[in-house]
């Protein structure tokens, strides 16, 4: 039976959300699976990845030079080195170094290795300490791979000075529209349970509420517009929640935190605009599915949003922490009914680029080694 690795840092936040549609391909192809990722969930119990025939469970540290991941090094190769892999697809800046670097033999075998990245980070406007730490790791292990997968037109761009043997753009993981299309919800009613009046406009972000993240830049932004009828919502966790709550209620601001939610396609579809200031980005799945759900996009002008939003054309694209830029292209939307609808119509079409279909037929060309 033909087998297959799949490599990542970590389970529920990584594999959970990218990979499973991917995993039931390989079981449907004959291929036996297997993954290797740290177990993230609190209850340990509760990890149960679909379609896999093997899980390992290993220690993988995010930071590269831990001692974990030395250890993690040493049980990888293991594992490799004792099953004859017809491919290794690996992830994520930790878990694609050490998967590289453990296969080198089973390469020279046969074994094809893929790395998919989900964002370098070295990218226009990083810091030197990433550029000194990161660059040189993936230019060296580029030179163990058979297929280099970037997400983003800036990373494939980086990635032609590396020396894999073949490196490709694909849109992002994929992202099912259908589910969007026959989502139905009482706007009126939902609204309601989350105490929000029809009336009011409500500007939404989703991610972690973290630095990287970038929502405080929100909160002064809507401090200038000093617009009480809006309402910012953000969907996410983090350790800056009552950081954010201080700001806002230092600035005036109407901020719901909602925590983590499994009804966030529910909440977009009421929601006005989305906003979305991140720092640092591979391919966003959030801002996909804003456009997914028809929702206008007001976004940090950064590698991957760049790549998803046109500027003037499916929302807006602002310069990296401008308050006043940002506070400006939101009130252009804020008071106008029609642009809004004229870019959500825009952000419908563009997704369709990004649709798991199209995205699983390049893959599958990618794995059944078709040219």
């Amino acid at each position: 039976m033909k087998k297959v690795l799949f490599v990542a840092h970590v389970v529920k936040k990584h594999f959970m959300l990218f990979h499973i549609p991917y995993l039931k391909w390989f079981k449907e192809n004959g291929y036996e699976t297997h993954v290797c990722a740290r177990n993230d969930y609190e209850n340990k119990e509760e990890c149960n990845i679909p379609y896999c025939d093997k899980y390992y469970d290993l220690p993988f540290e995010r930071f590269p030079f831990k001692f974990n991941n030395i250890l993690v090094y040493k049980e990888l190769k293991k594992i490799i080195d004792n099953n004859e892999f017809d491919i290794i697809h690996c992830h994520t800046p930790v878990g694609g170094v050490l998967a590289r670097l453990a296969a080198r033999n089973s390469r020279r075998e046969g074994t094809k290795v893929i790395y998919t990245a989900h964002g370098f980070h070295f990218f226009k406007g990083a810091s030197i300490i990433n550029w000194v730490l990161f660059y040189p790791i993936e230019k060296f292990c580029a030179r163990y791979t058979d297929v280099l997968i970037t997400i983003n037109q800036e990373d494939y761009k980086r990635a032609q000075n590396f020396k894999a043997n073949k490196i490709v753009y694909v849109p992002g993981v994929g992202i099912n529209t259908n589910k969007f299309e026959k989502l139905n919800i009482d706007r009126v009613k939902k609204r309601e349970m989350l105490g929000i009046l029809e009336s009011q406009k409500i500007l939404l972000s989703v991610g972690e509420l973290s630095k990287r993240k970038n929502h405080e830049v929100v909160i002064k932004a809507l401090n200038k517009l000093n617009d009480p009828n809006i309402v910012y919502i953000i969907c996410g966790q983090g350790n800056l929640d009552m950081h954010l709550e201080k700001k806002a209620k230092e600035f005036n601001v109407n901020l719901k935190l909602l925590g983590f939610r499994k009804d966030i396609l529910e909440i977009c579809r009421i929601s006005d605009i989305f906003v979305f200031p991140s720092k640092q980005e591979g391919l966003p799945v959030a801002v996909m599915e804003a456009m997914a759900s028809g929702l206008p996009v007001v976004c940090s002008d950064i590698r991957g949003n760049s790549d998803l939003i046109s500027n003037n054309v499916g929302g807006y694209l602002f310069k990296l922490n401008d308050t006043d830029m940002l506070a400006h292209e939101i009130s252009k939307l804020i008071d106008d009914k029609e642009l809004c609808i004229k870019m959500a119509k825009n952000n419908l079409i563009k997704i369709k680029e990004f649709d798991i279909r199209n995205v699983k037929i390049i893959m599958e060309e990618i794995y059944g080694g078709k040219e």
